[in-house]
């Protein structure tokens, strides 16, 4: 049982807000236009399901939750939570040497190999990132990456906790 989180942190950004505010305006702009101008077409219905998907990012990607505690790493993206054991991470390090279209390819959570290892991103392009390896993938996944405010401190709580536990049989 936890007795509660070593660490919590709750990240936001107003630039990435702004940013799938905007989209979500222009797709809803576009579909509008495209319908009075046709009608319901195949290009309206793509206009408005980008502005339907822009719309449930700025809800979704508003706020993201790190804990740690003894028990685990939990990720909380709105609907969206990644949750890895401590006896399931492995090497633990700053994300700084990814290259720049992986790394400002875009916020929320993404999916991408980086040398030759699968990874799920949840980040903010704002924000400096950690990454996790883990010791067993989870379906296709080897590493974890993810946005904090305080790289080296989150580094050092995941790597007390990590050796702490015993490795999983």
């Amino acid at each position: 049982m936890t007795d509660g989180p070593v660490y919590e942190e709750r990240i936001s950004s107003s630039r990435t807000e702004a940013l799938f505010i905007g989209l979500a305006a222009i797709f809803l702009v576009l579909s509008t236009w495209r319908m009075s101008v046709t009608g319901l077409d195949a290009l309206g219905i793509v206009f408005l399901l980008f502005f339907v998907l822009f719309v449930f990012y700025c809800l979704n990607y508003r706020i993201l939750i790190i804990r740690i505690t003894q028990d685990s790493l939990k990720l909380k993206f709105g609907l969206f939570t990644w949750t890895t054991p401590p006896e399931d991470i492995g090497e633990i390090r700053p994300d700084d040497d990814i290259p720049a279209l992986k790394k400002f390819g875009g916020a929320g959570i993404h999916f991408m190999f980086v040398r030759g290892r699968y990874r799920a991103s949840f980040n903010f392009l704002e924000y400096p990132r950690v990454v996790v390896a883990l010791k067993k993938k989870r379906g296709s996944v080897q590493d974890v990456s993810f946005s904090t405010r305080n790289p080296s401190h989150v580094i050092r709580l995941l790597r007390d906790a990590a050796s702490a536990r015993p490795a999983a049989l």
